[in-house]
């Protein structure tokens, strides 16, 4: 078993924030994360995409590349919907971030049809290397079923990806106690569920059987906020503000990246 998969085995809450770049990753795991995941939004948003699929596959499998050259933890990658609908091609992708050293990867199913999303797990599987697939399903986070019929549909598409070979799902937009706990109960899998307003405490998701939090977009969000504030000041007056004070010393930057 991977040093990655033990990770999922229930003991404690496995806490992904979701590093955007190697910079990123590179502190997150200076802060004690045990692994770094990455975040499709935060990394197509730095380097210039939308995001939904519109990163080039080839940008994706760099950006993997250049975090794993920098980290030490294991490193999922969020590679969307594999980057194409055939399942052949979907798998040679993958086999990309394999060879760069990536741990595992999450595939969505928001855009495309769970046979289709199944077809390209066998196909990844086939390529018997180490390669964590969570799947994230987003039938909560984009509405794919009705309100009260969601739990349902979540272990529906459970079974298909499990019977395909997943080894974990990524529920994304769940909140709700008893629909967590449903969930956890009927998927046979380790469980991951994102940040999300009502989302019960950390410790209350490893009493309920979560395996795995992930932090999504949030902190890119935050910080892109936050520089637009600055950068809007500095145009104003010369000046970027008060959060400046707050910056991380140059220092502790550099120390970062060198080499001891």
């Amino acid at each position: 078993m991977s040093d990655f998969k033990k990770l999922h085995d229930g003991s404690q809450l496995l806490h992904l924030p979701n590093a955007w770049d190697a910079g990123s990753a590179r502190l997150f795991e200076s802060l004690g994360a045990a692994a770094i995941a990455t975040t499709s939004a935060g990394v197509a948003w730095a380097q210039g995409y939308a995001d939904n699929d519109h990163l080039p596959v080839d940008s994706a499998i760099a950006v993997a590349a250049n975090i794993a050259r920098v980290i030490k933890v294991p490193l999922s990658v969020d590679f969307e919907n594999g980057y194409s609908a055939d399942p052949q091609q979907v798998a040679r992708n993958v086999l990309r971030l394999i060879e760069v050293g990536v741990a595992g990867i999450n595939l969505e199913d928001s855009n495309d049809a769970p046979a289709l999303v199944a077809d390209k797990i066998r196909a990844i599987k086939r390529l018997d290397r180490e390669i964590f697939v969570n799947l994230r399903t987003d039938v909560y986070l984009k509405g794919l079923a009705p309100e009260g019929e969601r739990v349902a549909e979540v272990l529906k598409r459970a079974r298909l990806y499990k019977e395909a070979g997943i080894d974990g799902l990524f529920v994304p937009g769940i909140c709700l106690v008893e629909e967590i706990k449903q969930v956890v109960a009927g998927a046979g899998l380790p469980v991951n569920v994102m940040d999300w307003p009502g989302l019960p405490s950390a410790d209350a998701l490893h009493q309920l059987g979560v395996a795995r939090l992930s932090a999504g977009s949030g902190i890119p969000q935050a910080l892109w906020s936050v520089a637009a504030d600055m950068a809007k000041g500095f145009l104003a007056t010369g000046n970027a503000g008060p959060l400046i004070a707050k910056a991380m010393p140059y220092g502790d930057l550099q120390g970062l990246f060198l080499k001891p």
